[in-house]
């Protein structure tokens, strides 16, 4: 079964294109949403405005979003190729971070767990759908995502 929409990080873009690459592919016509950290957010403010825009970077949590200033030819496939972009805050990717290791016991850095934190932002708009979320990137310090594990944080799916 086809998911009807996947989440995908950006960070400089690439894994995007490559998301963009096998949907073409393989001739599904999933919904592609690409995620920004909110702490970061030239690629959606570069997609809004549909040039490079440069934007400062301040996010703690997902460094492998961190991108100050987007790559013209990335933005060039995910303008074309996105449904849209949006932006997760760190405490968002606290959170997926926390559920995707007690629920399937796997450690992603906050980047990785990107996808999920915007699924779980939009759950109400996904009833009945069938999404798709990427898990990727277990290059998270030890002490950082045991601090993360010990933070109480709301049930949020």
């Amino acid at each position: 079964m086809q998911p009807d929409v996947t989440y995908v990080p950006i960070g400089m873009g690439s894994g995007f294109c490559a998301a963009a690459a096998a949907r073409a592919h393989t001739g599904v016509r999933t919904k592609l949403i690409g995620v920004v950290s909110a702490h970061a957010t030239a690629y959606l403010d570069s997609f809004k405005a549909r040039k490079v825009i440069e934007s400062p970077v301040s996010t703690v949590i997902a460094d492998g979003m961190a991108c100050r200033v987007p790559d013209q030819a990335a933005l060039d496939v995910i303008c074309t190729e996105a449904h849209d972009v949006i932006a997760v805050t760190d405490d968002e990717v606290k959170a997926a971070m926390r559920l995707l290791f007690t629920a399937t016991h796997n450690v992603a850095e906050g980047a990785g767990a990107a996808s999920l934190a915007a699924a779980m932002q939009q759950k109400d708009q996904l009833q009945s759908k069938v999404i798709g979320t990427t898990l990727c990137g277990g290059n998270v310090d030890a002490e950082v995502f045991a601090k993360i594990l010990r933070t109480p944080g709301p049930c949020i799916f």
